[in-house]
């Protein structure tokens, strides 16, 4: 492997949580449970693998929790308590310096990783509870969606926000921008998929939106929106028991995915390459989907209740 300094780590990470308190690690090639974490008394909201995957992170009510992804103690390693009220959505700064986080007591949160009590730096406050936080690839813009239908856009080098409202009372339930800036993709509780194509937002230059697409995506809730890598594709999930993929050439559908059993889709995450897809649902199973043929390669079983967060990352990170 040469010197430490180029180290190469190829670990692939799958990661489920749900409603039965249990996170479970898994072979993702196999599709074999490796260990199970218990995370007692509520359920776990949202996975997130932290930059350097040493840890899994879970939110949940009140509360961030982190385990080592190294080791096989099943008790967190760091326990966040400072949060209020449920956690709905949060991630990293790419560098792990600081942590985002969205919760239902009205606010998006900034947290120094480099100190260890964790402390709250920033708090965006908005009107109505937050669904989910996503962060612009160029880290400085956090992008933040409630309940009442309102997006807001918190540039966090200037402090300035700026709010819009794609359908008037629609709660804003996932928000994605593609790896490259130039898309956002947001989903609402009426099935709805908005796309805006971005410009801007380099340098001292704040992003703006300029809307693209209304994707009457789904019949039911919209949960989730992710773009794949190589920004070519767009997946949404939803309570009608599917998911579908977008081309984002024009967001025409390029396929939608469904399984008989599977119910709500709560989650889903691309490969590296963008050429498969694992999603989360309401059967207590997640699956492994090949995008071009839409069949399922592998499925991942043992959670006694409803999946509602999977992480992901099988892509070489060279240390």
């Amino acid at each position: 492997m040469g010197n430490d300094s180029q180290q190469v780590s190829e670990q692939v990470i799958l990661a489920t949580g749900g409603y039965d308190h249990t996170i479970k690690l898994w072979q993702a090639h196999t599709g074999i449970c490796q260990r199970t974490m218990q995370h007692t008394d509520c359920q776990v909201n949202a996975l997130e693998i932290t930059p350097d995957k040493q840890l899994i992170a879970a939110a949940s009510y009140q509360r961030i929790r982190m385990y080592d992804l190294g080791s096989s103690n099943p008790s967190p390693v760091i326990n966040y308590e400072g949060v209020t009220r449920n956690v709905t959505g949060f991630g990293f700064q790419e560098e792990g310096k600081w942590m985002y986080t969205g919760s239902e007591d009205c606010s998006a949160r900034i947290w120094d990783l480099r100190s260890r009590n964790l402390q709250c730096q920033r708090i965006f406050q908005v009107s109505a509870p937050v669904n989910c936080v996503c962060l612009h690839p160029n880290q400085a813009e956090l992008v933040v969606g409630d309940q009442s239908g309102v997006i807001h856009l918190w540039d966090l080098k200037t402090d300035r926000n700026e709010q819009l409202i794609p359908e008037a009372e629609a709660s804003v339930q996932d928000i994605a921008i593609d790896p490259e800036g130039t898309y956002m993709a947001a989903v609402n509780n009426r099935g709805h998929c908005y796309v805006w194509s971005l410009t801007g937002g380099v340098g001292e230059e704040p992003t703006k939106l300029n809307p693209k697409h209304k994707l009457d995506a789904h019949k039911r809730y919209a949960l989730k929106c992710k773009f794949s890598p190589d920004s070519t594709l767009l997946v949404t999930t939803s309570a009608d028991m599917t998911l579908k993929i977008w081309r984002t050439s024009d967001f025409s559908l390029l396929r939608e995915l469904r399984n008989e059993s599977q119910r709500w889709v709560w989650d889903a995450a691309f490969s590296a390459d963008s050429q498969y897809i694992l999603s989360a649902s309401s059967d207590g199973v997640a699956r492994l989907w090949n995008v071009e043929t839409g069949t399922v390669e592998r499925e991942y079983s043992g959670h006694q209740k409803a999946i509602t967060s999977l992480a992901f990352q099988d892509e070489v990170v060279r240390e």
